[in-house]
């Protein structure tokens, strides 16, 4: 399977997450926990990758599986790292509006590359930096609202402690995803044998979240297994498989390809997203989306594309006698 095509799926998949999110909505609101959608998303991957691995088990040549503890525990750090990122949007929600929280949110696609470079010494070109660099205006600009518009004032009037907060938040979002790569890449343990290790730790601190969930609220709707399926239709189950079908295709390309390339996927989507919304919700098209869907593309061209196919290079010149 081609990393392309993975990650043309996950584009796909990605951006019809908020889409499915929105229609299983019930007059503006939730009528199931939704806090029940990351813990069955958890699952939901633990669930396919352990029976994958089930299968190479029974294959002649049985796959190859780190078991000793010093190496599993490093899956647990991820899941602490999530837990942390999620609290800080929170935290950050509570200073900046949705839009400037957005905004900035797009930070995660330059710290990811530096981390990229700093924490798995991969190298990239300059043009690689521009197109990167590129990548983060075109998605702001698609986000951007006109000039004298309020969320386009709200941007530059946060508090400091939001702008600090958002930049945290982007930090953690780039660290989580070069870790998991580090971690994918360690070793040429099984892809299913290290997401089963990944995902038990995620079901772990997920469930651990709703107790916390339940202990906060005083039990007053009973525990929460007894309303896990509790307002689940047919578009929850769709959420639920579309957030674990798009966890996997990740866990994938960490593995045989990179989180550049992951970063593309999402960016991508965002922008499907937007434009999909347009026909769905009736949401207004902006000369800004269309900027920005522009400049992304031209990122995308010289971030994967070869130099000589970008630059013309200079012919050898043939030698002249004297």
């Amino acid at each position: 399977m081609q990393w392309y095509f993975v990650a043309a799926l996950l584009t796909v998949l990605t951006s019809s997450q908020g889409i499915w999110t929105t229609l299983s909505q019930s007059n503006g609101k939730y009528k199931y926990d939704y806090a029940t959608i990351p813990f069955l998303a958890e699952f939901f991957k633990l669930s396919v990758s352990s029976f994958f691995l089930w299968k190479e088990c029974q294959s002649s040549s049985p796959p190859r599986m780190t078991k000793e503890w010093k190496s599993v525990r490093l899956y647990l750090v991820p899941s602490v790292i999530y837990l942390i990122h999620n609290n800080v949007q929170f935290a950050t929600l509570t200073y900046v509006d949705p839009s400037t929280y957005q905004i900035l949110g797009n930070l995660k696609i330059v710290t990811t590359g530096i981390l990229f470079r700093l924490v798995l010494k991969r190298k990239l070109s300059n043009l690689q930096w521009m197109a990167i660099i590129l990548l983060a205006v075109g998605t702001t600009t698609s986000q951007v609202k006109g000039c004298g518009d309020a969320p386009c004032d709200s941007v530059f009037s946060a508090p400091f402690q939001g702008y600090m907060l958002g930049i945290l938040s982007a930090c953690l979002s780039a660290l989580a995803g070069v870790y998991t790569e580090y971690l994918m890449k360690k070793n040429s343990d099984s892809l299913y044998w290290q997401n089963v290790q990944l995902y038990t730790f995620g079901v772990i601190f997920n469930m651990g979240w709703l107790v916390y969930g339940d202990f906060k609220a005083g039990f007053e709707m009973g525990p929460w297994w007894q309303r896990l399926f509790n307002g689940y239709s047919i578009t929850t189950w769709i959420v639920v498989f579309n957030l674990g079908s798009t966890g996997l295709l990740v866990s994938w390309l960490m593995k045989y390809s990179d989180n550049i390339v992951k970063v593309y996927s999402t960016s991508m989507a965002m922008l499907l997203t937007m434009v999909l919304s347009v026909y769905l919700f009736n949401v207004r098209a902006t000369v800004q989306l269309f900027l920005g869907i522009v400049i992304c593309i031209i990122s995308l061209q010289m971030y994967f594309m070869p130099v000589h196919m970008l630059v013309e290079l200079p012919q050898t010149l043939p030698a002249t006698s004297k």
